[in-house]
């Protein structure tokens, strides 16, 4: 629960209408949070206070420096009890989540700890406006949360993580590192799913990244990883990874993929080094002949954003199957590339109807462009992509 998570978008027509009691629920919850959002500061101090008081323990599964982790947890949580009226999307992820939280070596009463923490700095910051009904809302709702992700972990009989050695670190330009990587063990990913990762040089500071390649039978994994603003992390891996270094990854998340008996054609739309999960599903793909018209529309502000651009056209021009349309913000329109924003480029083209569309970028990226092609005409069930992602 340490990622930030994209802003709810519209709920799709298929699926399951919340009971009443559920919705009446939601609406408490979101209207504490309303009044509650302006003090998160406030109240992720008092929450994590609260928790390594009742559960020692916890304060392991954090940074030392905690000034990089205050309120991404709150802001988690928050989101994840907001979606308890969307089980469709909610309970997938939290079977993936409670597997995940099995490398910190959670047990029952940390989920106790966490929500009675939660609870408590809500309550402290919202005084009269923490009523009984609002308190019973939070408490059901992270009751349905903790005891999805507690089953899911019960049940699991992969290990609580995996271990990987780096074996090549290359700088792709000043901001981006291409990171390879051979584990002890295979990882059991599928091809566009991501993982939580832990690097010597962060140690506690987990952070998803996807591999950019589909499983191999020696279990090697490569990474692309940009060094962002703020992000201590992914500047750590592009700066200061060395060969040798040993890298811990939670299980496989998410739940990005092509089916390849659907008959439908596929559209992937790409920003930055978000191309490294669509990487990986093109990369499984290639083993066929035999695939759905698949179209990848790959943008960043100027064309040395697109740094697996020419890996792209060298697949494309040996799978038929395979389109690729790069897309730059800035410069003089020239041949081959279109001009403008992803979800401008995208949406020129229609609403994409019969298309399954993956999307995979910053959280702003995918907000706008999943926005972008409902306001077109794209229907919510088309699209698919990843609400947790990397900072």
């Amino acid at each position: 629960m340490t990622a930030d998570a994209v802003s709810p978008l519209p709920r799709s027509s298929h699926h399951r209408e919340a009971p009443p009691a559920v919705t009446a629920m939601v609406r408490l919850i979101r209207d504490a949070w309303m009044k509650a959002e302006p003090y998160t500061p406030e109240i992720s101090q008092f929450f994590y206070g609260m928790l390594f008081t009742l559960a020692p323990a916890t304060r392991d599964f954090f940074p030392i420096n905690m000034e990089v982790q205050r309120g991404r947890l709150v802001r988690a949580l928050v989101h994840i009890v907001q979606m308890v009226d969307r089980p469709d999307d909610l309970v997938p992820f939290l079977r993936q989540l409670g597997r995940d939280h099995r490398k910190f070596g959670v047990i029952p009463r940390h989920y106790e700890a966490v929500g009675t923490a939660l609870l408590a700095a809500l309550k402290n910051q919202l005084g009269p406006d923490w009523t009984p009904e609002v308190e019973r809302a939070w408490a059901e709702a992270f009751t349905i949360v903790a005891r999805a992700m507690q089953e899911a972990a019960a049940s699991d009989t992969n290990p609580a993580s995996w271990s990987a050695t780096v074996v090549e670190h290359r700088r792709l330009s000043w901001d981006l590192a291409l990171v390879r990587l051979q584990p002890d063990q295979p990882v059991p990913y599928l091809p566009g799913q991501y993982m939580s990762v832990e690097v010597p040089q962060r140690p506690r500071l987990w952070r998803y990244l996807s591999p950019a390649n589909a499983p191999r039978e020696d279990g090697g994994m490569e990474f692309h990883v940009r060094a962002v603003d703020g992000g201590w992390v992914s500047r750590a891996i592009v700066s200061h990874t060395q060969l040798g270094d040993v890298w811990r990854f939670g299980p496989p998340l998410g739940r990005l993929k092509v089916d390849r008996e659907s008959g439908r054609d596929v559209l992937m739309i790409a920003g930055g080094t978000g191309i490294a999960p669509l990487s990986s599903i093109l990369d499984n793909l290639a083993q066929w002949g035999d695939n759905p018209s698949v179209q990848v529309f790959y943008g960043g502000p100027g064309r040395e954003d697109l740094y697996d651009l020419e890996q792209l056209r060298a697949l494309a021009a040996t799978n038929p199957w395979l389109t690729v349309v790069p897309v730059v913000e800035r410069g003089q329109p020239t041949a081959g590339f279109e001009l403008g924003t992803l979800p401008e480029a995208v949406t020129r083209h229609g609403a994409w109807p019969k298309h399954d569309v993956l999307v995979s970028g910053s959280p702003s990226m995918i907000r706008a462009t999943v926005s972008r092609m409902l306001v077109a005409g794209s229907a919510l069930d088309q699209i698919k992509y990843d609400p947790f992602t990397i900072d």
